[in-house]
């Protein structure tokens, strides 16, 4: 697979802080900026040990391997892309990454079928397509009681219920949000 060396992100921190991972020339994938990606982790904390990750639209993995590196127990990606699965697979297999599945299926599928609940779930489509609505319906039975949501969008999104927003932020044209179920 064909790569130009702009298709590749760094880790931002943990034990691979600074380890390069490439991602497939794929059209829509675009990795989640380093500075947005702080920003995300400083809300989150900084150790995830124990913690379980559901990235959906994984795209180029930065977002469930920043997870694995900072001791997430369990990162699933799921991308439709088979090109970018294969990236996320020789990524993993680089890093020496444990507790990671790669799962190459559509992102409504998998959460309609999901068989465990997740700490967080990271959300980054393309941006021309959203998330689904039906996605969202689907989300509870996937995420922990005091589970999060990570957002990126192209616009402000708004929750609602059961979801309500815990904090927002803005890089450019990303729009990030960190979302929690509103009975918490």
């Amino acid at each position: 697979m064909p790569r130009k060396n702009s298709n590749a992100v760094r880790i931002i921190g943990g034990v691979w802080r600074s380890r390069v991972i490439r991602f497939a020339d794929a059209p829509d994938l675009r990795p989640t900026p380093d500075r947005v990606r702080e920003t995300l982790f400083n809300w989150l904390g900084q150790d995830l040990t124990g913690w379980a990750c559901l990235d959906l639209y994984a795209g180029s993995g930065a977002l469930g391997f920043e997870a694995l590196s900072r001791g997430a127990e369990r990162v699933v990606m799921v991308e439709t892309d088979r090109d970018a699965c294969r990236a996320l697979r020789e990524n993993a297999a680089l890093l020496g990454a444990k507790g990671l599945t790669v799962e190459c299926a559509d992102a409504l599928e998998f959460v309609a079928r999901a068989p465990e609940r997740f700490d967080v779930i990271f959300l980054d489509p393309p941006f021309r397509r959203g998330v689904a609505g039906e996605i969202w319906t689907r989300l509870p039975a996937c995420l922990a009681d005091n589970g999060l949501v990570y957002l990126e969008s192209d616009a402000r999104f708004a929750a609602c219920h059961p979801f309500a927003e815990i904090k927002h932020g803005r890089a450019g044209n990303v729009h990030y949000h960190l979302i929690g179920r509103s009975e918490q």
